[in-house]
């Protein structure tokens, strides 16, 4: 349990993400996340030294991200200030900051920021020799899709790993295009009055069109309206299977910053001095090969055993859920109320930036409870390798 790591109230932002090869195509992930971080800070009236350690969340390659943590922090503004790069497929958000949290906690800092950054259109192509093939053979391999398509100990896709665990909870086509549909309504929440509610995070991504001009991404791209009967036209992705294009998520691009700070500081910076947000536990899992959306529960438990609570004492639930089947066997395993996990929408719905994504839905789950007067809020998500990891953090 984490006593000391705090995050200042709209100390965070998320950009709107970018469809896949769409606006944010060519951005490089780390320098546009950066630019991205240098102008929020600026739009704070903060200064970037203040920053005594920065952590840049990252997954997919972009060139020279070998330097990514310190090269972040110059392109912000803050020099002197040292770096690293944390990656860990879809749970490098909760890393990331549990990491700054643990700085905090220990006193290794006392001020920092988590930088999440990714670009999945446009990903790279690696090729290495290959010594044991004839004429200078070469090991190619797609970044980005062939990792999607095929974990290398399980030995299946993403999307079969789901429907692994769909069938052997018992989860039917008609759950997932149900769950669909509702958190689709939750995400249409956030649109109401002019998008009110996401204005209250969202930080509009500023793209350089050329050295005079430039356009602004103030709302997400990409975004599929769905129907009960177009969801029920579609076919499965696998045969037999329960998951359609509809009722699985989409890849994206997009960044987001989390300040973690000492309570004394986020006071300071916060927006509401009155708003307190505390870091409180973290949790882990990983299940049997190929059933990845299985270990969403056990990290969830995990992190409220941490915390010392329990599930009904959660005022918020936020996930990563890339598929349908996800939510609804948390909420099986968990005795959650499935319509009101994800409120104001979720990863399956408005897409998945890898990195970036459990930020945004932490910040969202921030502004929920700030709604309704505080409480705990708990994030968790599945990653690759059959892994998933929890936060437990409370407003005040």
């Amino acid at each position: 349990m984490l006593k000391k790591a705090y995050i200042p109230y709209r100390g965070y932002y998320s950009t709107p993400f970018a469809k896949w090869q769409g606006t944010l195509a060519n951005e490089h992930s780390i320098v546009f996340g950066a630019a991205t971080s240098k102008r929020f800070f600026e739009s704070k009236g903060w200064d970037p030294k203040s920053i005594e350690y920065l952590l840049v969340g990252s997954t997919v390659y972009q060139k020279q991200w070998f330097y990514s943590g310190p090269w972040a922090a110059a392109l912000m503004g803050a020099e002197a200030t040292p770096g690293i790069l944390v990656s860990q497929a879809c749970s490098t958000s909760t890393f990331s900051i549990y990491q700054a949290g643990m700085g905090v906690e220990t006193g290794m800092f006392e001020n920092s920021w988590c930088l999440m950054a990714d670009r999945l259109s446009n990903g790279p192509h690696a090729a290495w020799p290959n010594p044991a093939g004839p004429g200078g053979q070469q090991i190619a391999e797609d970044w980005v899709m062939d990792n999607f398509g095929r974990d290398p100990w399980a030995g299946e896709a993403m999307i079969q790993t789901a429907e692994n665990v769909a069938k052997e909870y018992g989860v039917t086509r008609e759950e997932c295009d149900a769950l669909t549909l509702r958190r689709q309504e939750q995400y249409l929440d956030s649109l109401a009055n002019d998008r009110e509610f996401q204005k209250r995070y969202l930080f509009p991504a500023q793209v350089q069109l050329s050295k005079k001009k430039s356009t602004l991404l103030e709302a997400d791209e990409g975004v599929v309206t769905s129907t009960r009967e177009g969801l029920a036209s579609l076919n499965p992705v696998l045969p037999g299977g329960v998951h359609t294009f509809g009722a699985q998520t989409h890849p994206a691009d997009g960044n987001a910053g989390i300040c973690v700070t000492t309570r004394e500081k986020a006071r300071e910076l916060s927006a509401d001095p009155g708003v307190v947000v505390q870091l409180v536990s973290f949790g882990f899992a990983r299940t049997k090969k190929a059933h990845m959306a299985a270990a969403v529960a056990p990290s969830a438990q995990m992190a409220l055993n941490g915390a010392g609570i329990k599930a009904s004492d959660l005022g918020a639930v936020k996930t990563h859920n890339p598929f349908a089947a996800n939510d609804i066997v948390m909420a099986k395993v968990m005795g959650l109320d499935l319509d009101s996990m994800n409120n104001y929408g979720s990863s399956l719905i408005f897409g998945h930036p890898q990195a970036a994504t459990g930020a945004r839905l932490i910040v969202e789950g921030i502004e929920e409870l700030a709604q309704k007067g505080g409480g705990y809020l708990l994030f968790s998500g599945c990653a690759a390798g059959d892994t998933a990891a929890s936060l437990v953090l409370k407003v005040n």
